[in-house]
């Protein structure tokens, strides 16, 4: 080790934070080093500054990611520290994700200021979500619902809900599992009605992908079946050329050598959807689920797509 820190590169966020200082607490105990042979470094992106539009308006996941690939394509930081579901399909040239931690939680949940559940929701309630997915499977749920943007991390979002300005709000229990706050959550969404985004729940590790160093530093951290089912689902996601501009789903969920795989895409609208549900093995998951984003394209037409790219 040499006497400069390890320097780790996250977003400024509670959570953002939080899940920094796991890797590092990890990368501690896995090479028996102090918290000061670590430096957690904050970088801000355009994602954390750009609050009153949807991210699909302004530039989809790279926002949250942009600024931190930059550092780390300029050796300001040796690793950066993500969450995989804010993760674009094509990594930048030089840049490689090199470890997943194990998956957290993969289930998103309704929080409302008087409704338990979303079907408690009366007629007409405003419901905010930054996220095309979430909006499409509620309108799938609830027609009738309001559904507006609503952007900023939880502690915002959350205090946006108590102000009265939605009635209810759709959150990652993976996140509120990692700020110790599952007691915010009114119901938990059923996987096979309200499927994941690719990656959710999952924290992942990127370095330039000549650092030597760094990949040794990092690679014990690397938890195989996790690593497997993202490389599943950001197949899956790549053939659909997925961003924050496409409603799309996918889990690969670990069952004994396999993974048993649902895949969704639907119109933002909500009012078509698409989906597929198989058995991959674990060796050859992401190319039976890149096979069944292509077979879902053809199912879907072209017509299913307008729009979607514009």
């Amino acid at each position: 080790m040499t006497s400069q820190p390890f320097r780790i590169g996250t977003r400024g966020s509670r959570l953002a934070l939080v899940q920094a200082h796991e890797v590092r607490a990890r990368l501690m105990a896995a090479h028996a080093l102090p918290e000061e042979a670590f430096e957690v470094v904050v970088i801000s992106t355009s994602g954390d500054r750009i609050q009153d539009r949807a991210l699909s308006e302004v530039g989809g996941k790279g926002l949250f990611t942009k600024e931190i690939e930059e550092a780390l394509l300029d050796g300001r930081i040796d690793v950066a520290v993500h969450s995989s579901k804010d993760m674009a399909t094509a990594v930048p040239d030089g840049l490689a994700l090199t470890a997943f931690l194990p998956r957290e939680d993969v289930r998103d949940v309704f929080i409302g200021r008087s409704a338990r559940a979303i079907a408690d929701l009366p007629h007409g309630a405003r419901v905010g979500s930054a996220s095309l997915r979430r909006q499409a499977l509620l309108r799938r749920l609830r027609p009738d619902l309001d559904l507006v943007i609503l952007r900023g991390n939880v502690q915002t979002r959350l205090q946006k809900l108590e102000r009265g300005e939605v009635e209810g709000t759709l959150l990652a229990l993976a996140g509120l599992n990692r700020l110790d706050a599952a007691g915010v959550a009114g119901e938990v969404l059923e996987l096979d009605a309200f499927p994941p985004a690719p990656g959710q729940g999952a924290i992942c590790v990127q370095q330039r992908a000549a650092d030597a160093r760094a990949a040794a530093m990092v690679a014990p951290l690397d938890h195989g079946e996790t690593h497997r089912a993202l490389l599943a689902e950001r197949a899956f996601l790549a053939v659909l050329d997925g961003s924050c501009r496409t409603p799309i789903a996918a889990h690969a969920r670990p069952e004994g050598d396999a993974f048993r795989f649902h895949g969704m895409i639907l119109t933002p609208d909500g009012t078509r959807m698409h989906e597929t549900r198989l058995e991959l093995g674990q060796a050859e998951a992401a190319e039976g689920a890149a096979e069944a984003a292509r077979r879902l394209v053809a199912e879907a037409g072209s017509d299913f797509f307008a729009g979607w790219f514009g």
